[in-house]
């Protein structure tokens, strides 16, 4: 702050002289300068007008009754209000010791009497300047310190959070590795000529560009996902996020805000804005699960989406950017969802830049005994449990098994009979089958048998059994329609099982699906 630029109009003057003339002569003065003046005929007076109402500057007489100007002084600088005030004291000419001790007393400076007028208002508007000055350099220097301590608090709290960053990219890194070792190729180990084509092309997927989308075809259970995250963790975009979503599982009305997000005030409940599913996946992996079952009102807007890499959010009129990867599956016959004009032929021919085709279980049995080691050498770690031994009966009964669910069924089977065994040898009454009946062919003309399968087999002479599509076939003949719960009965099946049928049959076009997705009723076609 210029010193120029300092106003002093108003400024606080305490006078103490015990002389009435003196007082009044710079009563006077200081008030036709502009200054409010206070005066005092004593200095114990003075410290009680001080306390009350502080002075910019106080002019002080040394010689005074009771407490003299030196002890006034020291007194006002040891204050906690008024130590910062300036004193000048008024002094005869003819005693210089005393000037020496005012400063020693704490003063400023010191006026001769009798008063010059020109000197007085000089002096005092020195020192009120300076001390204006000082007051506001030291308020400067506060707010300096306060902002310092606020900069060293931001500084701080940007360390952690680098450091916090670190660490999570750190753990990010694990992560990955985990995810990695967890989802990538080691899952699908086997040594079939299908699956080691397969391999290859995951391979070549980790190491081209992540624009390149992918459509990967199969089987429930297959490991379409499993394969999907091996190419995302593997691959140059596995530092960012890996998000899975399941088109059948998104109701019609939110499919749109869920892909690419909304703004406050889009829709009824659109309180505020929020990302969709591409913006959330940015930088890394959006992985479309049953893609065959996106709303077709949707498909041109998705298609949109894998064109230009630009989103449109619900209520916004500003596109929006994302650099996101497609990874897409489904068990779908996209042949018959393209002849039937429930997928459109442009978005299949972006989504399918490159496929993966995922066979069933049934069909490379020679990788059973790998993927079993490797399930049984997983979860023990899991569950701090040795490796249990599996019994050459459990083996062969694992292989003779038509696996509806494919991996993911043999998966669940092996992590069920290792908590059954405890870690103990794995036999056969361990094992749980989703629907023994259901034996695969194998080379071996005379397999031996599984436990519960002798009541469902029948005799040499009993009538080929029907399968479990004519059953359910005869029964929508019968009744009109058929659900979930119905199938269960009817086949003695499980929940999944019954589900898989249903859903499959009804891909083939022999059935039709009707109502909710939940409580879907079958009926037969036209």
């Amino acid at each position: 702050m210029s010193a120029d630029r300092i106003s002093l109009g108003g400024a606080k003057i305490l006078v103490v002289d015990d002389v009435a003339a003196n007082r009044n002569l710079l009563s006077h003065t200081l008030e036709s300068a502009g200054y409010t003046v206070s005066a005092a005929p004593s200095g114990e007076v003075a410290l009680e007008i001080a306390l009350v109402d502080v002075p910019d500057l106080v002019l002080l007489d040394i010689v005074l009754p009771g407490l003299d100007g030196f002890e006034v002084c020291r007194r006002l600088n040891a204050g906690e209000q008024t130590r910062g005030t300036p004193v000048i004291f008024i002094t005869a000419k003819d005693e210089p010791a005393s000037v020496v001790d005012g400063f020693r007393a704490g003063g400023v400076d010191y006026i001769t009497k009798p008063f010059q007028t020109d000197e007085v208002l000089a002096r005092v508007e020195t020192h009120l300047r300076i001390s204006r000055l000082t007051q506001a350099l030291a308020e400067k220097n506060t707010e300096l310190a306060a902002a310092n301590e606020k900069l060293q608090s931001e500084i701080d709290r940007r360390r952690l959070a680098e450091n916090a960053r670190r660490a999570a990219d750190e753990q990010l890194s694990v992560y990955a590795s985990r995810e990695a070792e967890r989802w990538g190729i080691a899952g699908f180990l086997g040594k079939s000529p299908t699956l080691k084509r397969i391999l290859n092309n995951v391979r070549r997927l980790q190491t081209v560009s992540g624009a390149t989308s992918v459509l990967i075809t199969g089987e429930s259970g297959t490991g379409k996902e499993l394969i999907a995250r091996a190419i995302h963790f593997g691959g140059i975009k596995a530092d960012g996020p890996f998000l899975p979503l399941n088109c059948s599982a998104i109701p019609d009305e939110l499919a749109e805000s869920t892909l690419f997000g909304h703004v406050r005030g889009a829709f009824t409940g659109a309180q505020t804005d929020r990302k969709g599913c591409f913006e959330l996946a940015h930088g890394g992996t959006l992985f479309l699960d049953e893609i065959s079952e996106m709303p077709v009102a949707l498909q041109p807007k998705l298609l949109r989406v894998l064109e230009d890499g630009l989103v449109l959010p619900v209520g916004a009129t500003q596109e929006r950017h994302v650099d996101t990867r497609i990874l897409a599956a489904s068990n779908a016959d996209f042949g018959r969802l393209l002849a039937t004009g429930r997928f459109r032929q442009d978005l299949y021919f972006r989504l399918a830049r490159f496929t993966v085709e995922v066979p069933p279980l049934r069909e490379r049995r020679e990788d059973i005994p790998l993927l079993v080691e490797h399930f049984l050498e997983m979860f023990a770690r899991e569950m701090n449990l040795a490796k249990p031994a599996l019994s050459a009966a459990s083996l062969a009964a694992l292989q003779q098994y038509d696996f509806p669910g494919n991996v993911r069924e043999l998966k669940n089977i092996v992590e069920r009979s290792l908590i059954e065994s405890g870690g103990a040898e794995i036999t056969p009454e361990h094992l749980h089958f989703l629907h023994p009946a259901r034996g695969a062919t194998s080379d071996d003309p005379d397999p031996p048998p599984r436990p519960g399968w002798e009541a469902r087999r029948g005799t040499p002479t009993d009538p080929p059994a029907r399968s479990d599509e004519d059953r359910i076939l005869a029964y929508v003949t019968q009744h009109g329609t058929i659900n979930n719960t119905e199938c269960r009965r009817l086949l003695s099946v499980g929940m999944h099982r019954a589900w898989y049928l249903l859903h499959k049959m009804h891909q083939d076009g022999q059935l039709k699906q009707e109502s909710g997705r939940r409580w879907a009723q079958y009926r037969l076609p036209g």
